[in-house]
């Protein structure tokens, strides 16, 4: 069922209750997502993106009973990854001849996830489609935001940037716009999405938001291709943007850790300790890694100022749950953080020297040597851990 966006725009995308992951298994969705597709009817009928390949026979029904198919002149795809285009299989079907509108890289992705020469109609920044009705779309490539191919339209008249991936959150609500869900639910999963999927590419972002401004498009409408629509204030998530571009950082602490017999949690919780006695101000987190949820976590790294990990020595080495994590906290080119390590060992006690190397190559500036514990930590131990919490906090 379609739903009114503004005058003669209407959402015909899929609301996905029960997606848990993302991306693979790389991206934990608790509150499932949408796939945001929107069907324009001025005097040009335009379809902007479609959804994800699973829905791809239940989008087209449900297309079907809004429009003849034959009727829609234009199809726009801001972002050739499956979770966008992945209907265009099933509809083309119907119109083969349809022309499709999306940047070079685009036609690159398309015609290798699909393997269809359609009639493709490549696009840059500037150029305009007259869709009638005095209205216009034009097209702003986007750039590593987050694929080469990507770019996101503007309507002209009604105001509306439809934003394709930029701006969303994986949020699932029968409420279509910001204004009408929890705020709190909202924001905790933009910034999520921000974190797990923006953060590389912030350097390109910044630039990208300076180009947007110097374009004057007067904004009432940010359409994302996931999660609910900016209808309210809709700047409030560009300016987030701006802030979360800029090496973000909150006056947090977080500690992650894993532990084999529970010694490196001992010293995690007393580093923690030491740093509220030295710093009340300052927000400590303390994670397990292995009871925790690794995106989650990749948040709460993308709001720290400082991060403290630690895993016990294995194999003169660290546990390899430890190592992904790092692994995946370099591929997200985190910047301007500051980090340290700690662990126990029973024997050659490696661990804190692995941890600070992979820190160093993640970009993080690293404190110190970090703190080692042969052995389960005795009473004076945990006190050395908790002296060691306040030099954290006074880095």
């Amino acid at each position: 069922m379609k739903k009114l966006i503004k005058n003669n725009v209407h959402w015909v995308g899929k609301v996905d209750w029960e997606l848990e992951r993302f991306h693979g298994y790389e991206l934990s969705t608790h509150h499932g997502s949408t796939y945001n597709s929107y069907l324009i009817q001025e005097r040009k009928n335009v379809l902007v993106d479609t959804v994800w390949m699973p829905f791809a026979k239940e989008f087209v029904a449900n297309l079907t009973r809004e429009i003849d198919l034959n009727q829609i002149d234009f199809i726009i795809i801001n972002h050739g990854e499956v979770d966008h285009s992945g209907a265009l299989t099933a509809l083309m079907k119907h119109i083969p001849n349809t022309p499709i509108y999306c940047t070079a890289n685009a036609v690159k992705s398309l015609k290798g996830q699909y393997h269809q020469d359609w009639n493709f109609q490549t696009v840059k920044t500037g150029d305009k489609l007259d869709i009638g009705n005095g209205k216009e779309l034009i097209f702003v490539e986007m750039p590593m935001l987050h694929w080469p191919d990507s770019m996101a339209t503007y309507m002209t008249k009604d105001n509306i940037l439809f934003s394709n991936d930029a701006f969303g959150q994986h949020y699932a609500s029968e409420r279509l716009f910001n204004d009408l869900v929890d705020q709190g639910d909202l924001f905790k999963e933009a910034i999520k999405y921000y974190a797990n999927i923006l953060a590389p590419f912030s350097q390109v972002l910044r630039k990208k938001l300076e180009e947007i401004r110097s374009l004057e498009l007067a904004i009432d409408i940010i359409a994302t291709s996931h999660g609910v629509i900016w209808r309210d204030k809709p700047m409030q998530i560009v300016e987030a943007y701006s802030q979360w571009a800029n090496d973000y950082k909150e006056n947090q602490i977080t500690i992650i850790y894993d532990t084999m017999w529970n010694g490196t949690k001992k010293i995690a919780e007393k580093i923690a300790l030491g740093i509220e006695l030295a710093d009340p101000a300052v927000v400590v987190k303390v994670f397990n890694l292995s009871k925790s949820d690794q995106n989650d976590l990749i948040t709460e790294v993308f709001k720290s100022k400082q991060v403290v990990i630690g895993s016990p020595t294995i194999n003169r080495s660290i546990l390899h749950s430890i190592a992904g994590f790092l692994h995946l906290m370099k591929e997200l080119k985190f910047k301007n953080k500051k980090a340290a390590a700690f662990g126990c060992y029973g024997w050659s006690g490696e661990s804190t020297k692995v941890i600070n190397e992979l820190l160093g190559d993640a970009g993080f500036e690293i404190i110190d040597e970090g703190f080692r514990n042969q052995w389960n930590p005795n009473e004076e131990r945990q006190l050395d851990a908790i002296e060691y919490g306040k030099k954290i906090a006074n880095a």
